[in-house]
């Protein structure tokens, strides 16, 4: 992969012109050491690298992919945090990640920068095009876990509307036969012979003898306490779990951008090795050539050749890193597993989602206003606190009974069914209960009362948490961007090794295997800038992770 000086310039500047122009979001590009991509390859002109004989190595053919539709998705996003981040990535996409052949204020079209995605273990795999925002996307609206978190929505929604109907009458209706013939005990103690038959239809059923039929057919009971206290606990449950599904969105939003991360840096290390194993397998040429000419040794082609089975081996590698880094991402975004992902970038820059200079405190304050688990927890405390109010006042409040039934019922001696008439009963009942002789009503006080310290010691862990991965992440962020610096320097330093030792060779005062190491140093060079920015911009997503998804 060579990119060449005036065509990088144009890229500059693009990218220059997509992070001035998008000023309408908070997010903003920052290129540190504008002067190359993460894979910044040699800027050598090997062109002029002739040896006699030697067999020329074509470039590996550029691929055209097509993004993934974003219309897959047949959920709708509906949370803020959501809605923030992946409009922060779609301006990520836009200003960082714009196409290289966007034209300039003045309608001019830039030089193209032919970036080629070498892929010579598996040239034949079906592939698609991803980028970020269409990978957050999916991810908020078909990640199995998000959409396990909004079905608990969904049941706590109905535990609600099942503690506030709890006042409201159930409906029955039922018929009934009832036959006795025998010995039965009259009101008065006394022993009978008695052959008798009944029949009761309508609302209610088991209607036998004198007392309420057993199963009354419009009934309302419920004790007092669950009555005023079990919407309340209801209540906060859903709320509880509404804070929930968006952690669990947070969680998986922040896990799809790390995949998507790390295939765009798995990627990136594939064509870092291809263009390495490329020079590797011209020095092997040019040792070959100079080794039967004369004018080196054999020794050296052996170097050579050693070097070149190391390439391969290591270009096989990256392509294993790259196959299972699609498909964790596929994993992540419920894509077809079949179908390698490629991230629709070409080039991992740094990106820079929060201002360095905001102090640790500030973002630390700024967390505990946004984080949706300090809400679930606070939810959940005052709904232990609602379980305890309701075993407080469970034995001064009465449950009840309120029962009705009408219908047709008939009857006589023996087993005739005659005599069919009109039957109605109304049953109220109120009644005070004290469990297990107060004992069972203490136990209940005390089991609510640690739950509610449970509760209470979760928030004051998960606030000490939320510190500690403000803090971390903030410190990542600075210390990352100062190891970018030197990471920048690091290339340029053995980009000009490189290029100085070509121009020993070319001048006849060196040997081709001189350019072995200059060669490995600069691949080394190449890969710690390329896992540098990887780790710089893992560090910023953590950043808007602990701080909630901040909504600006």
């Amino acid at each position: 992969m060579i990119i060449s000086r005036k065509s990088k310039t144009a890229v500059i500047g693009l990218l220059l012109i997509g992070a001035g122009t998008g000023c309408r979001s908070s997010m903003h590009l920052s290129l540190f050491g504008s002067k190359r991509s993460s894979s910044h390859l040699s800027q050598v002109d090997r062109s002029e690298w002739t040896v006699p004989n030697a067999t020329a190595i074509p470039p590996f053919a550029t691929d055209e992919n097509v993004c993934i539709d974003a219309n897959r998705s047949d959920a709708t996003i509906g949370n803020s945090s959501t809605q923030s981040v992946i409009l922060a990535s779609a301006h990520l996409s836009e200003s960082v990640f714009s196409k290289a052949n966007a034209g300039d204020a003045n309608g001019v079209v830039p030089d193209v920068v032919q970036v080629s995605k070498p892929d010579p273990i598996a040239n034949a795999e079906p592939s698609q095009a991803i980028d970020l925002t269409t990978a957050l996307m999916l991810t908020a609206g078909q990640n199995p876990q998000v959409a396990f978190a909004r079905a608990k929505i969904e049941e706590s929604q109905a535990q609600l509307d099942r503690a506030q109907a709890l006042k409201l009458p159930s409906i029955r209706a039922g018929v009934n036969y009832n036959k006795h013939e025998g010995r039965i005990q009259d009101v008065e103690g006394g022993i009978i012979e008695a052959s008798r038959g009944s029949f009761f239809s309508g609302f209610g059923a088991n209607a036998v003898g004198a007392g309420s039929p057993t199963i009354p057919g419009i009934v309302s009971q419920f004790h007092f306490a669950d009555a005023v206290f079990q919407p309340r606990i209801a209540q906060r449950t859903l709320c509880a779990r509404r804070a929930g599904a968006e952690v669990a969105t947070n969680d998986a939003l922040f896990a799809t951008a790390i995949a998507y991360i790390d295939l765009l840096r798995t990627q990136q290390e594939l064509a870092i090795a291809a263009e390495t194993l490329e020079q590797a397998t011209k020095l092997a040429q040019v040792t070959e050539e100079f080794a039967k000419s004369g004018q080196g040794l054999v020794s050296d082609h052996d170097r050579a050749r050693t070097e070149l089975a190391m390439r391969k081996s290591e270009l096989i590698r990256a392509e294993e890193q790259a196959k299972t880094a699609s498909a964790r991402l596929a994993e992540l975004v419920r894509w077809d597993g079949t179908l390698r992902l490629e991230a629709s970038e070409s080039h991992l820059n740094p990106i820079q989602l929060w201002n360095r200079d905001c102090s640790s405190q500030a973002l630390v304050a700024q967390a505990l206003s946004n984080r949706p688990e300090l809400v679930e927890l606070r939810h959940l405390v005052g709904e232990a606190v609602e379980r305890l109010n309701r075993e407080r006042n469970a034995p001064l409040l009465p449950s009840v009974l309120l029962a009705g039934s009408y219908g047709g019922l008939g009857g006589g001696v023996g087993g005739s069914a005659t005599n069919f008439g009109d039957r109605f009963d109304a049953d109220a009942v109120a009644y005070w209960e004290l469990r297990q002789l107060g004992v069972g009503e203490s136990a209940s006080r005390r089991e609510a009362k640690a739950r509610i310290q449970q509760a209470r010691q979760k928030e004051f862990a998960l606030l000490d948490r939320i510190a500690r991965e403000v803090i971390e992440s903030h410190t990542q962020v600075t210390s990352r961007a100062k190891q970018l610096e030197f990471a920048e320097e690091a290339i340029q330093a053995a980009e000009d090794s490189h290029s100085r030792n070509w121009e020993r060779i070319r001048n006849g005062k060196g040997l081709p295997i001189e350019m072995l190491q200059s060669m490995q140093a600069l691949a080394n060079a190449q890969k710690e800038y390329t896992r540098i920015v990887a780790d710089h911009n893992v560090a910023q997503f953590a950043l808007c992770r602990a701080l909630g998804w901040p909504a600006e």
